[in-house]
């Protein structure tokens, strides 16, 4: 059985997520979608209500289950039985840094693929980063966010 996890702060989750998980679906028997908790971070969203957003967004998705975890994700990939990481690559920042951190878990864990999926064009500006100031000062983001995912906000 293939297993994926595909790992994200999702805080909040955006339509280049949406794309990226939509569009690896098919290649994997199952895909975690794997809320990373990390305590240097400052999120807008507490978890609770990051998997719930995520849940409605997958609804309709049996292969897709959503789950938070702490720790190192090649940790998280082991016990949930993964063998692949699903990462996006939105620019070439994006690869370089995908690239490190790709490498850094094949030397912790030899095992666990990465795979990379190049964003869509017209997604490659989205991130979490930028929605999110965009909310700090009641800007209008649902052009960004799935519908789903906009009563969340």
């Amino acid at each position: 059985m293939k297993i994926a996890l595909f790992p994200g702060s999702f805080d909040p989750v955006t339509k280049a997520h949406v794309d990226i998980l939509q569009r690896s679906i098919s290649l994997f028997d199952k895909v975690y979608i794997g809320i990373g908790l990390n305590s240097t971070k400052k999120p807008l969203l507490m978890p609770e209500k990051r998997e719930q957003m995520l849940k409605a967004v997958f609804v309709d998705e049996p292969k897709v289950e959503v789950i938070a975890y702490e720790g190192l994700t090649v940790a998280f990939c082991k016990q949930i039985g993964a063998n692949y990481m699903i990462r996006g690559i939105r620019t070439v920042s994006d690869f370089e840094y995908e690239k490190a951190i790709a490498q850094m878990n094949h030397a912790l864990e030899p095992e666990i693929e990465s795979i990379f999926i190049v964003s869509k064009p017209g997604y490659s500006s989205i991130s979490s980063t930028i929605v999110r100031e965009i909310l700090k000062y009641n800007g209008d983001v649902s052009q960004f966010i799935p519908k789903a995912a906009l009563p969340f906000l």
